[in-house]
């Protein structure tokens, strides 16, 4: 756990996993192009499980039905054609926020912070998802995982985040799902909260209390936002919003 109280100034929230399931969508997509190569589908869980570093590795992991698994270079181009194909079909679609993540975002920027969403999720799924989801208003700023060279655990996107929000990284928060989030958060000189809505590469979030980097663990992100009010001394010169 953190100190008791630190100073903040903004915060960096992750998609998947951490503001809504997006499971039911991104399994839909996977399964029609495992069917597209006469592949039997495999349970949402599973999908699940592959969830986290990217558009990409997905692609990879649910072609072969394993975390590890690459396909050569011809049939990963067919089978990416056909999963964006089919998640563009079905982004939003399925998908579900999780419960109170509006208050949780109202909250935060209740207190004055600066608020973005970085994700490694492609910008032309990002940005319509947020928008079908009514989610889109809440973030000063939003950073997808082709907006940067490489994707988390890599720092560079909670990097873009601060710099689009005019933060340090020391101003700034993290709060994601997975051990990604904490290693690009780390990895920046972020401090990082996780909640146990998402996914994590199928291993309960619980399993990373204690991990360097990880201050600490929330059941959800309103349980998050709630600590960061009660905790952090918020740096800036603009008036608080009234907390809901």
């Amino acid at each position: 756990m953190v100190n008791p109280t630190f100073l903040l100034r903004g915060v960096l929230i992750d998609l998947d996993g951490t503001l809504m399931d997006t499971a039911p969508d991104l399994s839909a997509a996977a399964n029609a192009m495992r069917a597209d190569f006469g592949l039997p589908a495999l349970p949402v869980a599973r999908i699940a499980a592959f969830v986290g570093k990217g558009a990409e590795v997905l692609v990879h992991r649910a072609l072969t039905g394993d975390l590890g698994g690459r396909v050569d270079d011809a049939t990963f181009e067919r089978a990416r054609a056909a999963f964006y194909r089919h998640y563009h079909a079905v982004n939003g679609t399925h998908a579900v926020v999780f419960e109170r993540v509006p208050q949780a975002l109202e909250l935060l920027h209740a207190q004055g912070l600066k608020v973005a969403c970085v994700t490694n999720k492609p910008r032309e799924f990002t940005v319509p998802l947020l928008e079908r989801l009514a989610l889109a208003s809440a973030f000063d700023a939003v950073v997808a995982g082709d907006d940067v060279r490489e994707k988390k655990p890599h720092p560079a996107i909670v990097l873009a985040g601060c710099e689009r929000l005019r933060l340090a990284p020391a101003q700034a928060l993290m709060i994601g799902d997975s051990v990604n989030d904490a290693l690009a958060a780390r990895a920046a000189g972020m401090r990082v909260v996780l909640v146990e809505t998402g996914y994590n590469e199928g291993e309960p979030v619980a399993t990373l209390a204690g991990t360097p980097g990880v201050d600490a663990i929330f059941a959800t992100l309103f349980d998050a936002a709630q600590w960061v009010a009660r905790h952090a001394e918020i740096e800036t010169n603009e008036p608080r919003r009234p907390t809901p």
